[in-house]
Formats: structure tokens, C-alpha cells, sequence
């Protein structure tokens, strides 16, 4: 269950920290106390699209974090999202967001994606209110209704494993399944194509290799020259000035001068080391004049061979990738789709014996899902009359009606949820023909009915809080105070945490616990406070709630007598 709710520098809110109890809370206040943008505080803690507007004015940032308690299956639950309470149970969602438009979850002190907060928060908290009483109107969440009152999640989830495998089979047979001229004219071209990569030889160091050979060519007669003056400067000339025959005169010289000097004889030894590396250099170097690598041949000739070998390469490079690389990866990737081309027909016939295999088994997973539905659609009608009865809706007609999909060849009846439509219709009055709920139901009816599917399925959508946004929207205060038995009933025998925001005296007398949102005026500046209210206060703000301005002394014997005693069904 919810614990606790930090807001800051939410609207008009500057701080404000929130406890919450178990059982049936209510939250009152006047109108623009800031009672909605608790709920929205609420909804971004669910991961609602946040909104600058929500920020208070002259901030940059807020923050709103709550604290949940959680039980062993929540916590099971969330173990599959890879989240976990601390040692004590509790689980803390932050939720951070900037006037930039920047935000930011915190799970227990860890950053997560805000996917991954909407599917943990929706485990753990529902609101519902006007915008839900919207979305009951939308046949497409029906389904899901009945299914979660059906329970029949197991079945559902070994369905829909099969229904993806026969979604990615037709995907497939599909593909296999074009054009035979297409495949045939795509392989004829990809044949080609590698045909001809592949009578180029190419290695994937070649075209580094070929542009420095091609330099070599290019500047022969600077390198020869160069190497030559280099040669005989240092090793070897007919003048007899090397730099060597100078070196080893050094020598003999210094050989001779070790006999009076001893000295000498080291730097004899060292100038013998000079003579090894001057000999390198130059051998070295007159290998350079050799400028077509030691290629024989006319240089000439040799250069145009490069450049013919590297226009090929080049041409190679801009229809199949920007370096030889690429060109070899192009060639595996054409010769793996060949392949695949000519072995379509073979993997073709395995794909639709392997879907007409499954078709059966889809089938009957399918038609248990729609006998378990119409099992479940007969019960669940029964219960939402019932409770809609009780909620002052007596002579309506509730049907949640199951219709089966048209079946086609290719299986395309089948969705991820078999092969049933589902659309709640109702009748509000006696002798009136089945409707869509979009076309018969009111504010306050709707309001009810989304009341009643709730109450209904309380005890099998495992949320621990339940948030009601202005349920009692709509309708007369002895419908109040039934919508409010049923709310308080809500939170003992679905062993739920229930919060209802309303205008109703009848609502919040029937309340475990009594929050009050009230605005107050600061430095210049209006802010929201909120107080849980004890007996005094609540009689205070119920004989508000019923008598507006002028609240008189019978006014709150009045609310005093609502508090004292339960109306019989809400004990």
C-alpha cells in the first residue's frame, strides 16, 4: 500500500508530506484547494507525461516521491521487472522533472527508464476518475476486463507464445512466398555480382600496398638519386671521401695512439660500432633506389599495371562499399542471400507444414480461451447488475457480450487475445434494447459502472492501492453515500487501500481516515496544505461540505450523527 507521498514545488504546493492509513481515505477541500494536483503528483509517480505547466511558478525543478509497502506477492511481482523492496519491505519511486523538460526516475536511490516506473507503478497503484470513466468507453479494453475477472492469465500467456510463433511463420511464408520472377531475376543479379567481386582476387591489404608501390614509381628518379648521394657519401665513392674510409682511417689512427694513450683504445672500439651502423644505413638506402620493389621491367609499364589494378579496385569500392573491406563483406552478405533465395522452395514447404501443425493447437487454445470467457461473461454479468442494483441503477440490463471473429483461410481471425471481440453493453432502463456504453450511459452512470467492474474485480488485479478521483460525480446523496459503503466494503473485502477524492458528505463520513486540502496565503504567495483531520475536524469539514458558508450548530449535530453511526452494509 501507499505510506507516504513527498510533493515539492508541485503548483501551488510548496512542500507538503502526506501519511497515508489503510482501510478508506478520503481527501476533501474547496474547490481549487489543490485536491487534483495531488491526484497528478499521484500520476506522475505512475509515469504520466509530465507537464512545465505542473512546476510552481519561479522554480526550476520538482520532485515527488512515495513510499509503498509492500506484501509478498507485490514483491514477487516486481522481482520479474528486476526490482526489489529494501530490507524492510518498503519500495520508494522518485520521480524528478525540470522546466527544461527533463526527468528523471529514482527506484530506491537507482536511475531507471520511465517504462520500466509505468510497469512497476502499475502494480501498485490505480487511479481512477473521469478520464478512466473516457476509457470504459473503449471496447478495446473490455476484453481485458473479462479476462482479468476470468482469470485466465495461464492460458492466455500459453496462447499467446503460440500466436507469436504462427504471426513470425506467416511472416515468413510471406517473404518465401513472392514473386517467382522477382527471385529468380534477384538471384540471376546477385550471381553476377559476386561473380564478379570474386574474379577480382581481392585482399584486404592490397589497396595500401599498391598506392605505396605507386609512389615508388612515381618518384624513381628522386629516390635514386637521393639514395645514391647517400650511398657513396657515407660507404663508398672513387674519391675516397665516404664517410666510412674516414671512419675506419680514424681508427687505425686511433689503434696506433692507444699505445701511449689508453683511452684510445675505447673510443677504437666505439668508433668500430659507428662502422656496422654507417654500413647498414647505406646499403639500406641504395636498396631504395630500387623503386618498383625489386620488380624487373620497364618502370613505366609497371606503373600503368598499378594504376589499371587500383581503377579496378576503385570501381569495385563505389558500387559494393568505400574499402576492400566492405567489398568482401557486400560479397558474404550477396552469397547468404543467394542462398537463401535458392533454398526458399525447401524452407518455404517446412514453414507451412510447420503452421498447418500449429493451426490445430492455436485453435483449441483459442476456443478454450472463448469457453472460459463466455463462462466468465455469464458470472461477471450477474455481479456488475447486482452491484449497479445496490448503486441505485435497479432495472438495468448489463451484457458483456462475446462474439467470435469471422474465420479466414490464412488464420487472420486470430489476435494476441484469440479470436473474440468483447464490448460491455448495457440497458439503464427497463424494456430498452442493449446498448453500447457510449451511447446510453451518463457521467454519474459511468461513474457507477466503473464502481462496479471494480468492485467486482477487486480481488483479482492484485493492486494493493486504489485511488478514486471524483466517483461521485453526477449523482444524488443517497447514491453518495451507497457508492460510499461500497468503497469502504472495497477496502475490507478486497483487502485494498482505497482513496477517494469528493464532494460528497455521505463519502466521507463512511471514511476510515479524513485528509483536508486546504490553500493558505504566505509571504504573498498561496500554498496547499494538507492535515489528516481528527474528530472535531471532521465533523468541521463534513457540515462544511453540506452546508457551504454558514456552518450552523444543527449542521454539525447533522455530521456528527453521520460519523457516529453506520448506515447498515458499510459495517
Amino acid at each position: 500500500m501507499l505510506t507516504s507521498l513527498h510533493i515539492e514545488n508541485i503548483a501551488v504546493i510548496k512542500s507538503a508530506d502526506i501519511d497515508f492509513s489503510d482501510g478508506f481515505t478520503v481527501l476533501t477541500g474547496e474547490t481549487g484547494a489543490g485536491k487534483s494536483i495531488i491526484i497528478d503528483s499521484i500520476g506522475l509517480i505512475l509515469g504520466a507525461k509530465q507537464s512545465r505547466e505542473l512546476i510552481r511558478s519561479g522554480e526550476d525543478s520538482a520532485i515527488v516521491s512515495a513510499v509503498f509497502e509492500l506484501d509478498s506477492q507485490a514483491s514477487e511481482r516486481l522481482a520479474e521487472l528486476g526490482l526489489s523492496p529494501d530490507e524492510d519491505g518498503m519500495l520508494m519511486i522518485t520521480r524528478t522533472i525540470s522546466s527544461s523538460g527533463k526527468s528523471s526516475v529514482r527506484v530506491n536511490g537507482r536511475t531507471i527508464p520511465l517504462s520500466l516506473q509505468r510497469s512497476a507503478a502499475a502494480l501498485l497503484i490505480g487511479i481512477h476518475g473521469q478520464h478512466d470513466n473516457i476509457a470504459l468507453l473503449d471496447p478495446e479494453r473490455h476484453i481485458g476486463c473479462l479476462d482479468e475477472f476470468a482469470g485466465i492469465q495461464n492460458e492466455l500467456s500459453a496462447y499467446e507464445k503460440s500466436y507469436d510463433r504462427f504471426c513470425e511463420l506467416n511472416r515468413r511464408i510471406s517473404e518465401l512466398s513472392k514473386n517467382e520472377r522477382e527471385k529468380a531475376q534477384r538471384s540471376e543479379f546477385l550471381k553476377f555480382q559476386i561473380d564478379e567481386i570474386e574474379a577480382a582476387n581481392l585482399r584486404p591489404d592490397e589497396e595500401e600496398l599498391l598506392e605505396k608501390r605507386r609512389s615508388q614509381l612515381q618518384n624513381r628518379e628522386k629516390i635514386v638519386k637521393l639514395s645514391n648521394l647517400v650511398y657513396t657519401a657515407l660507404y663508398q665513392n672513387d674519391k675516397g671521401t665516404a664517410a666510412l674510409d674516414k671512419v675506419r682511417r680514424s681508427i687505425k689512427a686511433l689503434d696506433a695512439l692507444s699505445t701511449v694513450i689508453p683511452d684510445a683504445e675505447e673510443l677504437s672500439a666505439r668508433l668500430e660500432a659507428v662502422t656496422y651502423e654507417l654500413e647498414d644505413i647505406a646499403l639500406t638506402a641504395e636498396g631504395f633506389a630500387d623503386a618498383d620493389g625489386g620488380s624487373s621491367g620497364d618502370p613505366t609499364k609497371l606503373l600503368d599495371k598499378l594504376e589499371s589494378r587500383l581503377d579496378e579496385i576503385a570501381k569495385l569500392e563505389r558500387r559494393f562499399g568505400d574499402t576492400i573491406p566492405d567489398v568482401l563483406a557486400y560479397l558474404e552478405k550477396a552469397k547468404a542471400e543467394l542462398e537463401t533465395l535458392e533454398g526458399s522452395e525447401e524452407r518455404l514447404a517446412d514453414c507451412v507444414a510447420e503452421r498447418e501443425a500449429l493451426l490445430p493447437i492455436l485453435s483449441a487454445q483459442a476456443a478454450e480461451l472463448s469457453e472460459r470467457r463466455a463462462e466468465a461473461a455469464r458470472s461477471l454479468e450477474g455481479k456488475i447488475i447486482e452491484e449497479l442494483s445496490y448503486l441505485d441503477m435497479k432495472g438495468v440490463s448489463f451484457s458483456a457480450g462475446v462474439t467470435r471473429r469471422a474465420e479466414t483461410p490464412d488464420g487472420a481471425e486470430f489476435s494476441r487475445r484469440g479470436v473474440d471481440d468483447v464490448e460491455f453493453l448495457i440497458s439503464t432502463n427497463k424494456g430498452e434494447p442493449l446498448k453500447p456504453l457510449a451511447k446510453i450511459a451518463s457521467g454519474g452512470e459511468l461513474s457507477r459502472i466503473m464502481l462496479a467492474i471494480k468492485s467486482v474485480l477487486a480481488d483479482r488485479d492484485h493492486i494493493g492501492t486504489l485511488i478514486f478521483d471524483e466517483v461521485d460525480t453526477g449523482v444524488s446523496g443517497k447514491t453518495s453515500q451507497k457508492i460510499g459503503i461500497k468503497l469502504r466494503g472495497l477496502s475490507r473485502s478486497g483487502g485494498v487501500q482505497v482513496l477517494c477524492v469528493t464532494h460528497s458528505a455521505q463519502i466521507a463520513a463512511l471514511a476510515d481516515n479524513h485528509l483536508l486540502i486546504a490553500k493558505r496565503e504566505t509571504d504573498g504567495r498561496v500554498s496547499t496544505s494538507v492535515t489528516c483531520l481528527d474528530d472535531e475536524g471532521r465533523v468541521s469539514e463534513i457540515a462544511r461540505i453540506m452546508g457551504g458558508i454558514n456552518i450552523t450548530d444543527k449542521l454539525r449535530e447533522t455530521a456528527r450523527e453521520m460519523l457516529s453511526g453506520l448506515p447498515d452494509g458499510a459495517k
